[in-house]
């Protein structure tokens, strides 16, 4: 089945430009393809790796992928589904998170020779003269219709950033760019970039008279409407210090009902008839599929063996089966425990709680436990010596867990 057709029948495809041209331009040769990625933070999160999942099918066809890092870019920052202007960072930040960033990415998918590549847009954006930019790039952009755009109408119901207007352009000129250095004709990302991909596309169509084409993948989104990977701590981070496996395993288990066959279709490389088997399941039986689902996110961002531990830790907190050991851990000492024992604190600290204030309204509400025993003194310390060689086990509400042990 053709890779366009595969994309088709998961449900992954959203807008395509000159759709008949693309399928006979990848059947006739190897497509250099691009996905951008947004160094703004020392972490991807679950919503950032859906467009490099999509990258990894199309590699997986036999196509070329270009992980272009927005150096560059990121500099200004992207209106697109923004309320306001993003924080200024400066290069040295950016080029931390880019190495970070690709270290996140490199399993995911082939950086051997003749595969995938990484380059930074910080190196042919930063060199550019700003005159010679508009003569050159700006001639084939009209105010008029860039107004139009998604990306900036909601932006101008609070004000537009000239820094921001120039967004577009610049992404534009990236794809141009690639094109140039790796004869790179497709660009892919979330349907929310539209706009600014097919402006990349038009660029190259109108000043090189050559194919370009423009490929978006659908928005994942809850049942209900909301953003995926949302969690209680925030976003659901690639970072296992942010998230630990377990965590990140934890929230694929937990998902509603209405979203496992979704997300099993977009997100995972099971076969169609298993999806559909594990769609098709309902009432206690679901929680098969919320299992398979589970296993196979937390494999793909953090390998079999911390996937394996994930479902270890989980069949020892909730079944009475499996090890103590893999269950996330925060290591204090006797010293730290003497000057601060209260339990309030060490829920803040080992992540259980975002502040010592939601730690108190937790366990007023009696949705704290320790070892079991539902806590509801505010005031209550821990002492060393209630932790044993097993630890202590401190818990938020019915699946947030974490094991305290003594240095």
């Amino acid at each position: 089945m053709h890779i366009l057709d595969q994309l088709k029948e998961r449900g992954i495809l959203a807008q395509v430009t000159f759709e008949e041209d693309l399928y006979k331009a990848m059947d006739k040769e190897p497509m250099t393809f691009y996905v951008g990625i947004d160094p703004t933070a020392d972490s991807l999160h679950v919503g950032h790796i859906v467009p490099v999942i999509f990258a990894r099918r199309l590699q997986q066809a036999g196509h070329r992928p270009i992980i272009l890092c927005g150096g560059g870019t990121a500099m200004v920052g992207d209106p697109s589904g923004k309320s306001e202007l993003r924080q200024m960072l400066t290069k040295e930040t950016i080029d931390e998170n880019i190495k970070t960033i690709k270290k996140q990415i490199s399993p995911l998918l082939d950086f051997g020779e003749g595969g995938a590549i990484m380059p930074n847009n910080a190196d042919w954006l930063l060199e550019l003269n700003y005159v010679e930019f508009l003569r050159d790039i700006g001639v084939y952009f009209s105010v008029n219709r860039m107004l139009t755009a998604e990306c900036y109408k909601r932006r101008l119901e609070v004000g537009l950033t000239f820094l921001e207007f120039n967004y577009m352009l610049m992404q534009a000129y990236d794809f141009l760019e690639l094109f140039r250095r790796y004869n790179c004709r497709l660009q892919i990302g979330g349907d929310d970039q539209w706009s600014n991909i097919l402006a990349g596309a038009d660029l190259i169509r109108r000043k090189e008279r050559e194919d370009a084409f423009a490929l978006t993948h659908k928005l994942i989104m809850t049942a209900s409407g909301q953003k995926m990977g949302k969690t209680e701590q925030g976003a659901l981070w690639l970072d296992p210090a942010r998230t630990t496996p377990y965590e990140f395993y934890q929230y694929w288990r937990n998902v509603p009902d209405a979203d496992v066959e979704t997300y099993l279709r977009l997100l995972t490389f099971l076969p169609m008839d298993e999806v559909r088997r594990l769609g098709a399941l309902r009432d206690t039986e679901i929680n098969e599929a919320k299992k398979v689902l589970a296993f196979e996110m937390t494999r793909l961002i953090h390998g079999e063996e911390e996937a394996n531990k994930a479902i270890d830790a989980s069949g020892a907190l909730f079944g009475g089966q499996g090890s103590m050991e893999n269950v996330p851990t925060f290591t204090v000492t006797a010293a730290m425990l003497k000057e601060d024992g209260r339990i309030t604190t060490w829920l803040n600290e080992c992540g259980l709680c975002k502040s010592r204030g939601e730690a108190r309204k937790m366990v007023e509400a009696g949705a704290v436990a320790v070892n079991d025993e539902i806590l509801t003194d505010i005031d209550a310390k821990i002492a060393p010596e209630q932790i044993g060689s097993g630890g202590l086990l401190l818990r938020k509400g019915k699946k947030s867990y974490c094991r305290l042990i003594l240095e």
